[in-house]
């Protein structure tokens, strides 16, 4: 399948861009040319969009709450993680996705500002994420939400952020989650998948190189990862919550997505996974320049209004 023509205008427009020498790069670097997000117009509109603090332990968090318009009374809430590699992103990069989330599912969206390695390595990302719906489901009250009615949902290391807490939350006698939304999940330290090897050095938004240096910043070693970071080596994924998994056919992480929703579904799980043909990574918060993903936001958000209704 070639690439979708959408996203090969959007790369065209890139195509100028020096590439990145990750053997020299920064964090910060990073940082500078990858948080300022790509905005074509005004972001899709929602009845309220308000910014909290959560005190966790030792600790405090930045979020932002969305709820869309028409929303029940107390609607449901999906808590979301962005992706960035564990390194970049921000709330403000994923505003137009929240945002659009948010009213595909007609549920509140709380989207989580996690540390970000290698300031904070792993496991900390990951507690932030957990504890945040701790938090979340502790103050449903607070926030007008229902907390029966949760999710999780996150893009690339959001993915895995996702899929990490839904383990911890069955492990740990968390909240109960009716849904994870895993959109291209990071899920393993495998770079010899076929995925890797068609696009791992391609024109898109991901090479091996850049997963190597993110995965390098969020853990100290490649060897022996724990099965929180690279979810697809936990031994027991039976009674997790129904999954929603979508890949990007162009992507260096399409297979271990692919293989992740499969080992979900040997363990019992009810799994719907797609690939997205012609698409590349982080093609889901591209929906401004690439119309042609608004089907797949709008799927999703069905997965997640039928999971939470």
């Amino acid at each position: 399948m070639p690439l979708n023509p959408q996203v090969a205008a959007l790369l065209e427009m890139f195509a100028g861009m020096p590439p990145v020498d990750y053997a020299t790069v920064t964090p910060d670097e990073m940082r500078g040319m990858n948080n300022r997000p790509i905005q074509m117009g005004p972001p899709p509109a929602v009845a309220s969009v308000r910014d909290l603090s959560l005190d966790l332990p030792g600790r405090t968090i930045a979020a932002r709450l969305y709820v869309p318009e028409g929303a029940d009374e107390t609607p449901p809430l999906v808590v979301y993680y962005h992706g960035g590699g564990w390194v970049v992103g921000t709330l403000d990069t994923h505003d137009g996705t929240c945002r659009a989330l948010a009213r595909a599912s007609g549920a509140a969206v709380l989207s989580v500002d996690y540390r970000l390695a290698p300031e904070a390595r792993f496991p900390a990302p990951l507690d932030d994420c957990y504890e945040a719906l701790v938090w979340a489901h502790a103050h449903a009250g607070d926030l007008g939400i229902d907390g029966t009615r949760l999710a999780v949902a996150g893009d690339s290391a959001g993915g895995n952020l996702s899929a990490a807490v839904a383990i911890r939350a069955r492990d740990e006698q968390g909240p109960a989650l009716r849904h994870q939304l895993l959109i291209y999940p990071v899920t393993d330290t495998d770079f010899t998948r076929p995925s890797y090897l068609e696009n791992g050095n391609a024109g898109g938004f991901l090479t091996t190189a850049a997963m190597r240096w993110f995965w390098l910043h969020y853990v100290d070693d490649l060897d022996g990862v724990h099965p929180h970071a690279a979810v697809l080596q936990n031994a027991d994924l039976t009674r997790l919550p129904p999954a929603t998994v979508i890949t990007a056919e162009l992507d260096p992480l399409r297979d271990e997505g692919m293989a992740y929703a499969e080992a979900l579904a040997a363990a019992g799980v009810a799994v719907e996974a797609e690939i997205a043909p012609g698409m590349i990574h982080g093609f889901f918060s591209l929906f401004e320049p690439v119309p042609d993903v608004l089907p797949y936001i709008a799927r999703a958000g069905q997965r997640l209004q039928a999971a939470l209704a």
